[in-house]
C-alpha cells in the first residue's frame, strides 16, 4: 500500500513537471543613433545617404546578432558602437571633430541596467575605441569616470588598442575646424552653431553615436560615444560621459542614449529624467521622452534627441531637430532605419 502511494506521488510530480514549460525569454531588441541636427534631404546626396543607411544597418545588425546568440546587452552595446566609432561618417572615434588646438579628444560612457554600474572616459586622444575603454572602467576599476592621461594609462594597462593620434585625422573634420575658426575671427557667434557644422551634410549636426539594448535575460544597457564640439576649448566636456545626462540604464525603467547640445543635456539631466518620470510618475517611455525632449529641453533652448528602450523592449526615438540618424531592430525582428524627421 505504501509503495503504491509512493508511486502515485512520483507519477503526479512527473506529470506536473512535464506540464510546466521552461521559461525562455526571446524578448530582445536594439536601437541606435548616429547624431541629431539640421539634417535635411536637400543637403544630402543619394550616395552619402546610402552610405549612412548602410553603416547604420551594419551597426544595428552587429548588436542584434550578439543578442540573438545569447550575448549580454553590454556586449551588444559595445560592439555596435565600435562599428560607428570605426567609421569616418560619425563624430566618434575615427570621425571625431577637432578641438581649437587641432586635436581629437574623445568621450564615452556605458551603463549596466541590472547592477547600475557605469564607466566613462573623457578627453582621450590615443584610444581607438572609447566605448571599450568606458566598459573597462566599469568592469575593471572601482571608479566611474576617468579623464585624459589617467584614462589613457588605464587603457594601456588593460590592453586596449592604442593608436597614433593621427589615426583620427579626417580632412572633412579638419576643414570644419578651419571654417569655425575663421568665422570666430570675423564675428561673435554666441549661438555655438559653427561648433556643430558638418561638411558631409553642409549643415549643423550634434555628432554623437549611441546604443540601447535589451538582452534575453531581461537586462538593459546603454552607451554613448563622441568627439564633442568642433573648435572646443579649455578641455570642454559635454554630456556624453556624464551618467544621467548622456547615458542611463535601469532594468526597472529604461535605457537611454542622448545626442545634442551637451550643456543643455547636462543641465536637464536628460537621460535620468526620462527614467525618473517613468519610475515616479508612471509615464510610459514614449510619454516620458516627449515630456523631456519636446518640452523641458526645448524650453531651455536645447536641441537634440535620444534613443531609448524600456524593460519590455518598447523603443522610442525622440528628437526636436530636423533629423537624427537612427536604426532599430525590435522584439519581432523588424529592422527600421531613419534619417529625416519624416
Amino acid at each position: 500500500m505504501k509503495k503504491a502511494i509512493a508511486l502515485l506521488i512520483i507519477l503526479f510530480v512527473f506529470v506536473q513537471c512535464k506540464s510546466v514549460k521552461p521559461t525562455t525569454n526571446d524578448n530582445f531588441a536594439i536601437v541606435i543613433h548616429g547624431g541629431a541636427g539640421t539634417i535635411l534631404k536637400k543637403n544630402m546626396s543619394p550616395e552619402l545617404e546610402a552610405q549612412y543607411k548602410a553603416k547604420l544597418e551594419e551597426a544595428v545588425k552587429v548588436g542584434y546578432a550578439v543578442l540573438k546568440n545569447g550575448g549580454s546587452s553590454i556586449e551588444a552595446v559595445e560592439k555596435t558602437i565600435n562599428v560607428m566609432e570605426n567609421s569616418p561618417l560619425f563624430n566618434a572615434g575615427k570621425g571625431a571633430v577637432f578641438t581649437n588646438q587641432g586635436k581629437n579628444e574623445l568621450d564615452a560612457s556605458i551603463m549596466d541596467g541590472k547592477t547600475l554600474k557605469a564607466g566613462a572616459i573623457a578627453g582621450v586622444t590615443t584610444v581607438k575605441n572609447p566605448i571599450s575603454l568606458a566598459r573597462a572602467v566599469m568592469e575593471k576599476s572601482e571608479h566611474v569616470l576617468l579623464a585624459r592621461e589617467g584614462a589613457e594609462n588605464f587603457a594601456k594597462e588593460n590592453g586596449l588598442e592604442i593608436v597614433n593620434p593621427a589615426y583620427f585625422y579626417t580632412e572633412n573634420r579638419y576643414q570644419s575646424l578651419l571654417k569655425a575658426q575663421e568665422k570666430e575671427k570675423t564675428e561673435l557667434d554666441h549661438s555655438g552653431s559653427t561648433s556643430f557644422y558638418d561638411p558631409y551634410i553642409k549643415d549643423n549636426k550634434f555628432g554623437t553615436v549611441g546604443c540601447v539594448a535589451l538582452d534575453k535575460n531581461g537586462n538593459l544597457a546603454a552607451g554613448t560615444s563622441t568627439g564633442g564640439m568642433t573648435n572646443k576649448k579649455w578641455g570642454r566636456i559635454g554630456d556624453t560621459p556624464i551618467i544621467g545626462a548622456g547615458t542611463y540604464a535601469n532594468n526597472t525603467t529604461c535605457g537611454v542614449s542622448s545626442t545634442g547640445w551637451g550643456e543643455f543635456f547636462i543641465r536637464n539631466v536628460v537621460a535620468y529624467d526620462i527614467s525618473a518620470l517613468m519610475e515616479y510618475k508612471g509615464l510610459s517611455l514614449e510619454n516620458a521622452a516627449k515630456e523631456v525632449i519636446q518640452k523641458k529641453l526645448t524650453k531651455l533652448g536645447g536641441d537634440g534627441g535620444i534613443v531609448a528602450m524600456d524593460k519590455d523592449g518598447n523603443i522610442t526615438m525622440e528628437f526636436n531637430t530636423a533629423g537624427m540618424y537612427r536604426a532599430s531592430i525590435d522584439t519581432k525582428g523588424k529592422l527600421m532605419i531613419g534619417i529625416y524627421k519624416k
